[in-house]
């Protein structure tokens, strides 16, 4: 009965925006070594899959047939095929891959290679390195404009955008912003990208025509000391009205309009939140909390958090894909 009344309550709660389309949220766990995989209309676990060493960055081929994982500790970076759910071949990388970024030809693959202070560039057809970029100290975060021009790298404790021109493989821009960015996200058009600095607890806003910054958002927190607001993942809405900011050890997601740029709301998740990731109608957001390993579920119609999901030990990545 229990049971029973758990599950109406659930279905009450989502019917109020709507039904949602059928997906699968993959969430790495890096001390466990595994993947979580999220009935997205459930909102339940429903599968756990054994991966490599401290696996962070997750991204899915063009057709969502394949998951490619960067499993930091093992200095590799493997291909799952989501029919079977299991680890089908590995590609060539760096030391400690943390993050990466698709081409939009679905071929060359950027990977952030965090101990060597490079990024790696791999076809993942041939599996041949097409060209190992020397940027700045501590890569982590990887991005690709929507237009496939520019591949955008993030080192740590240089504290730099590296902007890399896609066709001939060199940087053409340094862009200095907060201590230790950790993440790049272009809106849905590729004319703006928004890039976190967690120790700097900022969020740099860039015209990609120009490549120079157009705006600063800082995050206060009420209660909250200002060391423990650390900005790392976001999430853009493709109709261009909210930015989603986790917010790392504050334990809120800030919600940020994407036209103003005016932080509108800081919503209370888990511990630690790292990533944040919208399903495909984008009527949910998800968040991974490294602490408190679960994930937090936000309906983005109310701006509520509805549901914590229990997953693995200190979940970092989470993507989402459509099931049909």
């Amino acid at each position: 009965m229990k049971s029973l009344f758990k599950h109406l309550a659930l279905a009450a709660l989502i019917g109020l925006s709507g039904p949602a389309l059928a997906s699968l949220a993959y969430v790495s766990n890096e001390r466990d070594n595994t993947i979580s995989v999220i009935d997205t209309q459930s909102m339940e676990v429903i599968d756990t899959l054994p991966v490599g060493a401290r696996p962070r960055g997750i991204l899915f081929s063009g057709d969502y047939s394949k998951l490619y994982i960067c499993a930091s500790d093992d200095d590799t970076v493997q291909v799952m095929d989501l029919a079977t759910r299991t680890i089908i071949d590995t590609l060539p990388s760096g030391a400690d891959p943390e993050q990466f970024a698709l081409h939009p030809n679905d071929r060359h693959l950027y990977i952030a290679n965090e101990d060597d202070d490079i990024v790696t560039v791999v076809d993942v057809k041939t599996k041949e390195v097409l060209a190992q970029i020397d940027v700045g100290i501590e890569p982590e975060g990887m991005a690709i404009s929507p237009d496939g021009k520019w591949a955008v790298n993030t080192s740590e404790t240089t504290s730099m955008l590296h902007w890399i021109n896609t066709e001939t493989f060199e940087i053409e821009k340094n862009s200095v912003v907060g201590q230790r960015p950790r993440h790049v996200e272009f809106t849905r058009d590729g004319k703006i990208a928004w890039a976190s600095a967690e120790i700097g607890g900022t969020v740099h806003i860039f015209d990609v025509d120009t490549i120079e910054e157009i705006k600063l958002i800082n995050f206060q927190i009420r209660g909250v000391p200002q060391d423990r607001v650390q900005p790392v993942g976001i999430q853009l809405t493709s109709d261009g009205k909210y930015a989603f900011v986790a917010l790392g050890p504050s334990n809120h997601v800030a919600v940020v309009d994407a036209q103003t740029y005016e932080v509108l709301d800081y919503l209370l998740v888990g511990a630690r939140v790292w990533q944040v990731a919208l399903d495909q109608d984008e009527k949910f957001l998800y968040t991974t909390n490294g602490v408190s390993g679960d994930v937090s579920v936000i309906d983005v119609d109310q701006l509520k958090v509805i549901k914590s999901i229990k997953v693995g030990r200190f979940p970092w990545g989470v993507v989402i894909a459509p099931t049909s």
